[in-house]
C-alpha cells in the first residue's frame, strides 16, 4: 500500500522574480503574452512530408492550445557534401525558395494563410551562420564565406561538413540576408523566426536585421542561444540549464531541489525583466540525438512537461510529443511519425488552455513563482502563480508515495485536469503525479 505523507504548511520559501535592467528590450507582439510554440518536421509529420498534408493537421494544433508554429526550415536542401539522403533543413541552398520535396510557394502561403484564419502565428527557421556549399552565394559572392589560410572556404566546425561558414565582416553580406528575410514578411506574411545557432552570428547583425523587419511587422524573434544580450534583438531564448536538470533528475544524479534552485538563482540581474524563456523536454536536436523526451526522462516526462507548461517561461512543443513520441527521429533521412492516442495530448490541451485564459501564466509579465515548503522538498515540487485575481497552483510528486497538500480558501479552486471544484483542503498528489489547481 502506498504511504501518504503530509506536506506541511503554506509557507513561501523563495520568489523568482527578475530585477530591473538596463538593457534595451525588443518590444514583444502582445499576441505572444499568452503563446504556447510548437516545432513542426514537415518531413517527418506526415507520411507525404508535404505542406499541404501537413496543413490538414492544423485544425488539431488549434485544439491543442498552439498559438505560435515554428516550421524547421523550408529551404531547398545542399546537395554537394550532403549528409543522408536527403540532407539537413540546416544546409540551406536557396534563402527565397522552398524544397520542393514539401511543395511550392503556393502551397507554403496556402499553409500560413490557413493558420493565420485559425488565429495561429507561423515562424521561420532562419540559418544565418551558414549556407551548403552549392548556394549561388558561393559563385556570386565569395567574400561572403570565411576561409582558413590557405584561403579554402570552411565549415563552422570540423563536424558540420555539409555546410559553409558565413562571415560576417562583410557589410554586404548583412543587406543580403536581412533582405532574404524581410522576403518571407513581404511575400507571406511570416510572423517571426526562430534563428538557428544565433549565438555564433554578431549580435550587431541581428539589431541590424531585426531593426529593417520592424519597420515592415513587429515580428517574434527566437534565438536558439542563452546570452542575455540577446534581447536587444530577440524576443525569447533557450532555457538549456533547465533541460539539463530535467535530464540529470531523470538519471538519478539529482533531486527537484536543482529546479528550486535553477528559478531561485536565474541570474535576474542579467536578463531583462521582461524577458521571454523556453522551456522544453524536447526539440528536434535533443530528440535526434540524445532520445526522445520518454526515452531519456521515462517516468518523469509528463511532470516535467507540467513544470514548461506552468512555470516562468513559454512551453515548447516538439512534432509528436502530444502522441507520446518515443523514437529519434532519423535526421537525414524520412521517418514518418507514428501518431497514436496518448495522456500527453490531454495533457498539453488542457495546459496550454489553461495558459490562454490564466493572466497568472502570462509570457513576461506573468505572475511571480512563489516556491512553498515542504519537509521532502527533495521529491515534492510545489509553487504559486498569481496575476491580479488569477492564481494557479502547481504540485508535482517525484516520489513513490503519495503525498497530502492542505489547502486553503479550496471551495476557490478547480481541478485543471479533472475540471472538478476542490471541495476539501485535503489534497491528494498522486505517486509520480502532479495536480494543477485554478483559483476561480
Amino acid at each position: 500500500m502506498k504511504k501518504a505523507i503530509t506536506i506541511i504548511g503554506l509557507s513561501v520559501i523563495l520568489i523568482f522574480s527578475h530585477a530591473d535592467f538596463a538593457q534595451p528590450v525588443k518590444v514583444h507582439p502582445l499576441w505572444s503574452r499568452n503563446a504556447t510554440i510548437y516545432e513542426v518536421n514537415i518531413r517527418q509529420f506526415t507520411p507525404e512530408g508535404t505542406f499541404a498534408a501537413f496543413a490538414k493537421h492544423l485544425n488539431e494544433l488549434k485544439k491543442l492550445g498552439v498559438k505560435i508554429i515554428w516550421l524547421m526550415p523550408v529551404h531547398p536542401v545542399g546537395v554537394l557534401h550532403r549528409k543522408g539522403k536527403l540532407g539537413s533543413y540546416y544546409s540551406v541552398k536557396d534563402y527565397k525558395a522552398v524544397n520542393t520535396e514539401f511543395g511550392t510557394k503556393k502551397d507554403f502561403a496556402d499553409l500560413v494563410n490557413r493558420a493565420h484564419k485559425l488565429g495561429m502565428k507561423v515562424i521561420l527557421d532562419w540559418v544565418a551562420n551558414h549556407t551548403s556549399w552549392d548556394n549561388p552565394w558561393i559563385e556570386k559572392y565569395p567574400d561572403f564565406y570565411t576561409r582558413d589560410k590557405e584561403g579554402k572556404i570552411i565549415p563552422p566546425v570540423p563536424d558540420w561538413r555539409d555546410v559553409a561558414d558565413l562571415d560576417y565582416s562583410n557589410h554586404l553580406l548583412w543587406e543580403k540576408m536581412s533582405d532574404a528575410m524581410l522576403y518571407w514578411i513581404k511575400n507571406f506574411d511570416i510572423d517571426g523566426f526562430r534563428c538557428d545557432v544565433a549565438e555564433m552570428v554578431p549580435l550587431k547583425f541581428w539589431d541590424f536585421a531585426v531593426s529593417k523587419l520592424m519597420k515592415q511587422k513587429n515580428v517574434f524573434m527566437l534565438a536558439e542561444g542563452s546570452a542575455p544580450e540577446l534581447y536587444s534583438a530577440f524576443d525569447m531564448t533557450y532555457d538549456w540549464k533547465l533541460k539539463d536538470i530535467f535530464n540529470a533528475i531523470a538519471k538519478g544524479e539529482k533531486d527537484c531541489t536543482a529546479i528550486y534552485n535553477h528559478f531561485a538563482e536565474y541570474e535576474p540581474e542579467k536578463y531583462p525583466q521582461d524577458s521571454y524563456r523556453m522551456l522544453f523536454t524536447s526539440n528536434h536536436d535533443e530528440n535526434s540525438w540524445t532520445g526522445s523526451a520518454i526515452e531519456r526522462l521515462g517516468k518523469y516526462a509528463p511532470l516535467f512537461a507540467v513544470v514548461c507548461e506552468t512555470a516562468d517561461g513559454m512551453p515548447l512543443i516538439y512534432s509528436g510529443q502530444e502522441a507520446g513520441l518515443k523514437k529519434r527521429l532519423r535526421f537525414f533521412d524520412k521517418d514518418t511519425i507514428s501518431w497514436k492516442s496518448s495522456p500527453f495530448r490531454a495533457l498539453y490541451s488542457k495546459l496550454n488552455k489553461l495558459k490562454f485564459t490564466n493572466r497568472a501564466l502570462r509570457n513576461g509579465d506573468g505572475g511571480k513563482m512563489e516556491f512553498i515548503t515542504s519537509p521532502d522538498s527533495r521529491n515534492i515540487l510545489i509553487y504559486k502563480r498569481k496575476k491580479d485575481n488569477d492564481e494557479v497552483i502547481t504540485m508535482i510528486n517525484f516520489s513513490n508515495f503519495e503525498k497530502t497538500f492542505w489547502l486553503k480558501d479550496y471551495p476557490k479552486y478547480k481541478d485543471v485536469m479533472s475540471g472538478r471544484i476542490i471541495t476539501e483542503s485535503k489534497v491528494i498528489i498522486p505517486s509520480f503525479g502532479f495536480r494543477v489547481l485554478e483559483k476561480k
